[in-house]
């Protein structure tokens, strides 16, 4: 928490007069090549996961004005940093390639074949064969 600066601004849209006295909405700041809660290998995928969110001194920034309350805006600013982090420092699990199966691999031929004869019963008969 202590790597987090959090930062008040006005904010905009509905809420009258109101809007205008109060700092609601929250900007939260996270250098992450600062950070010392983070081991060198987090810092390199975060870096590369969230390279399009980060500033040019990888710095991450965040704002949130859902909410008319200060209080709730910082609560929801730093759930959404650690959705962020954690969905960066997941590691998915590589595809293994499966064969289909024999039923799936008929089921698809038959459906095929049906498809074909469909489209065959829609065409024009030709009257050259018949005779």
């Amino acid at each position: 928490m202590q790597e987090l600066k959090f930062k008040a601004i006005r904010s905009s849209g509905a809420g009258g007069q109101h809007v205008n006295k109060v700092s609601s909405k929250v900007e939260l700041t996270f250098d992450i090549t600062n950070s010392r809660s983070l081991s060198a290998f987090e810092k390199e995928r975060i870096i590369n996961k969230l390279s399009s969110r980060l500033t040019k001194e990888n710095v991450l920034i965040l704002q949130v004005d859902e909410s008319r309350s200060q209080h709730k805006n910082k609560a929801l600013v730093i759930n959404r940093l650690f959705d962020l982090l954690e969905n960066a420092l997941k590691i998915e699990k590589k595809r293994k390639r499966t064969r289909p199966t024999k039923s799936s691999i008929e089921k698809r031929i038959r459906k095929k074949k049906k498809d074909a004869l469909k489209k065959a019963h829609r065409r024009r008969p030709d009257l050259d064969r018949l005779n």
